[in-house]
């Protein structure tokens, strides 16, 4: 596990270096006319796809050339990009948060291509609309290509069979959602006659402040705004109201009554779903696609008892008053670095390559598998065939677990074709997600500062990005106190945050 300090030293390696990328990487390898093999580098969910497989054995022949693909898993994720940002290594396309204050160093260092107004010759690249691309765009330029994602994906699940257990009902509020943590926790909701079990499962969180995290939208349901917000007429950090410190409060309350697993703080995200399954835990708050994913598992584990899960959108306030936590329409972005492809010969030819990566045939492949294999088509969905095949259940969690996550018109859960589930209780889940999305974006809560990133942040964020994060787990763990917690915030202002708040306003005043 990397420890705070490792990761505050690999981030101040990232800051420090990025800005050298530009020139150093320059001269490490030969001039070259075409890219026979092109290098990525995205996050992974589970096991790690075979370079020799059919999957991308496939993908490598729509697409013409062969890929040299780091998988990384997604708990590792950011500590490993400012690795290879500090470094001559940097993969020809990689997926990267484009706000991250090294990335952004990197990318206006010219280690990545600025691909403003570059993307509309090619049809499965170009931006799908008008704010998505806003929002992912750097101060008015774009970095890389967004991925695609619902507009709206957070949710509640919940084990259902322990919810009858313990006679509760579906939550509305948060006051219900604790109601039912604290039965799971003193109910023995699986009957095993043991105090063994527990109510909500929070994962080590790999992103940072208001990255969707469950604390990121329990504090959104309390009403502090989504990463910025304005408060008296000026735009504020999210983090510096109270209902932020009253959403921690809450959520610190459960833990202290052992509500919450005990390694929140360092449990891989990669096995948030395990408890859930084995019935340690009962609640988690995540995207809409989690509940599908459980049902998969319970198939697995108890293939004649599967309906175990339930799902609900985003919960009321005490007062009754609802705000619900939206994302930002895309999910990180496809950044071209400059370390190999040098000439703009060189980027159409990749920018091609990825155009026909998200074709119809592509985002198949990616989102979906390959069809007659793992799959079929039948009335515009994708029907499972050959489940029981082990060549074919490899197929399956290669897309699942990683290759989806190099789409950008193919979102998690929504492919190129829609899945069509062989059992109700699925499918009514799957179903589920547009109804609970069109309510909730009616109470979503956006963040306008989403298309800024001020010079401070830029220069500091490497320090600055770390210090809320760090104290919300220290003051939720109970290492330090509420009024330690509201010194950390002193703290962000104090080492360059005033600056950030002032730059933001301003760079967000000139977008209007």
């Amino acid at each position: 596990m990397t420890t705070p300090t490792l990761r505050r030293r690999l981030l101040a390696a990232g800051l420090a270096l990025a800005g050298v990328l530009g020139v150093a990487a320059c001269g490490d390898e030969p001039e070259q006319t075409s890219l026979d093999t092109i290098s990525m580098m995205t996050r992974l969910f589970g096991t790690a796809p075979a370079a020799d497989g059919e999957l991308q054995k496939a993908v490598e022949k729509l697409i013409g050339k062969k890929l040299d693909i780091s998988w990384v898993p997604n708990a590792d994720y950011n500590d490993k990009t400012n690795v290879v940002l500090a470094s001559n290594k940097i993969p020809d396309v990689m997926v990267v948060d484009e706000k991250a204050p090294t990335f952004v160093k990197a990318a206006e260092a010219g280690a990545f291509w600025d691909l403003t107004g570059k993307l509309d010759k090619y049809p499965n690249l170009k931006a799908a609309d008008a704010q998505t691309e806003r929002n992912s765009s750097v101060n008015g330029k774009v970095y890389g290509v967004y991925r695609i994602r619902p507009l709206l994906r957070s949710a509640v699940v919940i084990r259902k069979d322990w919810l009858a257990k313990v006679g509760l009902t579906e939550p509305q509020s948060v006051d219900d959602l604790y109601k039912i943590a604290k039965a799971f926790t003193e109910q023995d909701p699986d009957g095993n006659g043991k105090k063994d079990t527990y109510g909500l499962i929070i994962p080590k969180w790999p992103g940072g402040y208001a990255s969707s995290s469950p604390y990121d939208v329990m504090e959104t349901w309390f009403g502090a705004p989504n990463g910025w917000g304005e408060r008296n007429g000026k735009l504020v950090p999210g983090f510096d109201t109270d209902e932020f410190l009253q959403a921690n409060r809450e959520l610190k309350k459960w833990i202290d009554e052992g509500l919450v697993n005990k390694d929140f703080a360092t449990l891989d995200s990669a096995n948030w779903n395990d408890p859930f399954v084995q019935g340690k835990g009962g609640i988690i708050i995540d995207v809409n696609v989690r509940a599908n994913q459980l049902i998969d598992l319970f198939k697995q584990k108890t293939p004649n008892d599967i309906d175990k899960v339930v799902m609900v959108g985003n919960l009321k306030r005490s007062d009754g008053q609802k705000f619900s936590a939206p994302f930002t329409g895309y999910n990180n972005v496809l950044a071209i670095s400059k370390q190999r492809v040098r000439t703009d010969k060189q980027l159409d030819e990749l920018l091609t390559v990825l155009d026909k990566l998200e074709s119809k045939e592509g985002s198949a492949l990616l989102s979906n598998g390959i069809e007659g294999r793992n799959y079929k088509v039948d009335n515009g969905k994708a029907v499972p065939i050959n489940q029981d095949d082990p060549a074919v259940k490899i197929i399956q969690n290669d897309v699942d677990k990683a290759f989806i996550q190099l789409g950008t018109r193919a979102s998690v859960g929504v492919g190129q074709f829609a899945p069509a589930y062989g059992d109700q209780v699925s499918q009514k889940l799957y179903d589920l997600r547009a109804t609970l999305m069109t309510e909730d974006l009616k109470t979503a809560v956006h963040n306008p500062a989403l298309a800024v990133i001020s010079p401070t942040l830029v220069q500091k964020g490497a320090t600055l990005n770390l210090i809320i994060p760090d104290a919300r787990i220290k003051y939720l763990s109970g290492a330090i106190t509420e009024d330690q917690l509201k010194a950390e915030i002193k703290r962000w202002y104090d080492s360059g945050g005033t600056q950030v708040a002032q730059e933001t306003n301003d760079l967000v005043a000139k977008l209007k």
